[in-house]
């Protein structure tokens, strides 16, 4: 074959390569209002009942009450951390070939609600050891599910909502969720919780969940129209793609952005003892459980507002770091706190923190490098915060067992700082790199 036949195929491939692309982007444009909603609706289900599992609040309280130990507060944690570091890199690396990702998507998100109906049946039926170990092993298996559906649901996303738009959308998606997970989160710590509703307050918050999660699903299932993917890495043995991990490290900007990433996990390791240090000083029970959920998700939903369209207008890096400053002063005025109203101020303000951290950080990583690589850019992501935020659980809950909640707080604050000091100073906004 000749260089003048190498070069008509070379241009006849790259010209199919842009008629797909063209034809992706007027699928997308052409289905933009049916996908936003969908993913709108799903996104508020879906939040509103996984923020009653995972925010600082609940389930500390629910371990502290099941074992009367920091230690075993951190190793729930940990184990939640723990099966998400697992299966990131298997869910990317069995999507980035595939035409269509909705399918994967509502399988690996089935299993993840099937864990919180499991938690919710686990603290009716069970007790003393038996129920602490099948509590134990949902949050392994809870984790490992989201780790899978996060890299599936993130790419979805990406595929599906053209960059112009995602900030609005998880912000008004982020402010919907937020405020009625809000409301729930101090139902639940009031009435629930504190008046034992139905036996077990806890159990009654995880069904609640597990209900609004799953009809969250429904709705992404069957209004979603997703095209085929326009272009596609070829399949290969899982093994062979985490060898090429390197490569994706070549991007200095995104190797940067992961130390940030690492160091902003590092610090999130004392969230799930914030709620045991404040019920440390004020007296934990179901009236503070609620009080503080209610505040930091009601502060995480305001501030979507503003996250998300100042994202989508100036790019994320500037909600990142302030979204790590709001953090790194509600750190500072918990450990100054000895009364209530600076206690739901620094909640107030780590809402703040961690809606913007959320929002940039899992909208960033769709941005570095080529689309090719995004399923395995997020993959990598979610699996070094899954390793750092799986041991970290467990040392912070013996250092707190140990010396106190001090010198968890001073390194919280150290790491915060770090990753906003690295984030300033290395990492440029992806969408003016080029």
């Amino acid at each position: 074959m000749g260089p003048e036949r190498d070069s008509e195929d070379d241009d006849a491939s790259a010209g199919a390569r842009e008629r797909a692309l063209a034809d992706h982007a007027r699928f997308v444009d052409a289905n933009l209002k049916r996908n936003f909603r969908a993913n709108f609706i799903h996104g508020v289900l879906g939040m509103t009942g996984f923020r009653l599992i995972y925010a600082p609040t609940i389930i500390p309280a629910y371990l502290m009450l099941l074992t009367g130990s920091a230690a075993a507060v951190g190793l729930g944690t940990a184990l939640l951390q723990l099966g998400a570091t697992i299966s990131p890199i298997a869910s990317g690396a069995r999507i980035e070939h595939r035409s269509h990702i909705l399918p994967y998507a509502i399988r690996v998100g089935s299993l993840m609600r099937l864990m919180v109906l499991l938690l919710a049946l686990a603290g009716w039926l069970l007790t003393g050891d038996l129920l602490v170990l099948a509590t134990f092993a949902c949050f392994l298996l809870l984790g490992f599910f989201s780790g899978a559906q996060r890299v599936a649901f993130q790419m979805l996303m990406g595929k599906l909502i053209p960059i112009r738009k995602r900030g609005r959308l998880q912000g008004y998606r982020n402010f919907a969720g937020g405020l009625i997970a809000a409301i729930l989160a101090w139902v639940a710590g009031n009435w629930f919780i504190a008046d034992r509703w139905l036996g077990n307050g806890y159990a009654k918050t995880f069904l609640f969940a597990f209900v609004l999660t799953s009809a969250g699903l429904v709705v992404l299932k069957t209004m979603i129209r997703e095209p085929a993917a326009p272009l596609a890495r070829p399949q290969m043995p899982m093994r062979e793609r985490v060898r090429e991990f390197p490569q994706l490290l070549a991007d200095r900007d995104f190797a940067h952005f992961l130390g940030v990433q690492s160091l902003a996990t590092m610090a999130r390791v004392g969230a799930p003892f914030w709620t045991v240090y404040a019920g440390s000083l004020l007296g934990l029970d179901g009236a503070l459980i609620g009080g503080l959920s209610f505040v930091f998700l009601g502060s995480d939903t305001i501030s979507n507002i503003a996250w998300g369209p100042m994202g989508d207008r100036l790019g994320f890096r500037i909600v990142y770091a302030l979204s790590l400053a709001c953090s790194i002063a509600g750190v500072a005025l918990l450990v100054a706190a000895e009364s209530a109203p600076p206690i739901y101020a620094a909640f107030m303000l780590l809402g703040f923190g961690q809606s913007g951290w959320m929002l940039a950080a899992t909208t960033m990583v769709l941005e570095f490098g080529t689309p090719q690589d995004t399923p395995m850019r997020l993959a990598f992501a979610t699996t070094v915060e899954g390793a750092i935020a799986a041991g970290g659980p467990v040392a912070a809950g013996l250092l707190v067992a140990i010396w106190g909640f001090t010198p968890l707080f001073a390194l919280v604050f150290a790491a915060l700082a770090a990753a906003l000091a690295l984030l300033l100073l290395r990492v440029r906004e992806p969408r003016r790199i080029g």
